[in-house]
């Protein structure tokens, strides 16, 4: 089932969907101050992570950009550039999700949060994984926007199972609601796959078993994609030099799946006996460092989502809610509802 319809008008949206599709236009030339002609927004907006913004906004700089490119896969060119990293701390947190299934249950869930321009239903049976869009700007599949947010949506999409799931991921067939498009051609090009037009939902499919792959190592992107995510965290921590930082870089790059100081002292080709030492002698420890890295990402994620305690407590690693409210309370002397509402 949709949610209610969206509120165009409130300012509460992140501004990564026009950034990217701003940086798309700029490749073909366009000045972005063209780009955001009608809407309010400076170019130096869209490097805030503070700016909100409106669906309006979003459907202004769309709009615009189907009346200057020069070229009929500005929509696909501007949602191949969401990448997890484009969505802050719940890009951070859908990389720490404990399963791939409840990675798919958290980006349905706050897609309104993201901002993103389709509904997104999942669905499953044996085999085959569905994923059905509405869009959220436009219910005319006649009108270039209806189009134009649909095929960002689903250029968003595959670029976001990649980074998820790896490179070779793919989906298995794609069904669109208006009839077939001059571009059909892109569609080929970029999604690899049987197309289907004029059918009567929008959906694709991909494999089932993608989603049942076990989480056992990451993709090799995901240690930089939460690299770059929590690049302003690391600024008030990469003073530290020595092991310190090692270790906490390293536990900042494997989101939700913290590592034992064996495996730690592994990584950094040393004994535990020699890491537990080292880290003595620079005054800390493996269990504090685990804490700090846990309170830090927990107070950004308070202040940055809508996540619940549980979903938190889940992506920081703990075995429910209750042990996560004990520990913040001690380290904050808050409980997560007091820091978040203060």
């Amino acid at each position: 089932m949709y949610p209610p319809s969206p509120n165009l008008v409130q300012r509460i949206h992140p501004v990564q969907r026009i950034a990217a599709v701003v940086a798309a236009l700029r490749d073909e030339g366009i000045a972005p101050s063209s780009a955001l002609a009608g809407t309010g927004l400076k170019v130096g907006d869209l490097a805030s992570g503070a700016t909100r913004v409106s669906y309006r906004q979003v459907e202004k700089v769309f709009r615009n950009a189907i009346q200057l490119s020069h070229g009929s896969d500005i929509a696909f060119r501007a949602g191949q550039r969401m990448h997890v990293n484009a969505y802050g701390m719940y890009g951070y947190a859908l990389l720490s999700s404990p399963t791939r299934a409840e990675g798919i249950d958290f980006t349905a869930k706050y897609g309104r949060a993201l901002g993103m321009v389709a509904e997104v239903v999942f669905s499953r049976d044996d085999e085959t994984a569905t994923y059905t869009f509405k869009s959220v700007l436009s219910r005319d599949p006649s009108d270039d926007l209806y189009r134009f947010a649909l095929e960002f949506a689903l250029a968003t999409c595959l670029t976001m199972c990649r980074d998820i799931y790896g490179q070779s991921f793919k989906f298995t067939n794609l069904h669109i609601v208006y009839p077939t498009p001059r571009n059909a051609k892109r569609y080929h090009r970029i999604f690899e796959c049987p197309l289907s037009f004029a059918q009567d939902r929008n959906t694709v499919e991909f494999d089932a078993r993608w989603i049942d792959h076990p989480l056992v190592q990451p993709d090799p992107k995901t240690p930089v994609m939460a690299g770059e995510l929590c690049e302003q965290f690391l600024e008030g921590t990469s003073q530290d030099g020595g092991v310190t930082g090692d270790v906490r870089r390293i536990l900042i790059e494997r989101p939700g799946r913290f590592p034992s100081i064996d495996a730690m002292a592994a990584e950094l080709s040393l004994h535990p006996r020699a890491l537990r030492r080292r880290l003595d002698a620079e005054g800390t420890s493996y269990r504090d460092l685990l804490a700090e890295v846990r309170m830090k990402l927990a107070i950004e994620y308070l202040r940055h989502t809508e996540m619940t305690n549980e979903e938190i407590a889940a992506r920081l690693d703990y075995s429910d809610a209750s042990n996560f409210r004990h520990a913040f309370a001690r380290w904050t002397g808050k409980s997560p509802s007091e820091y978040r509402w203060r």
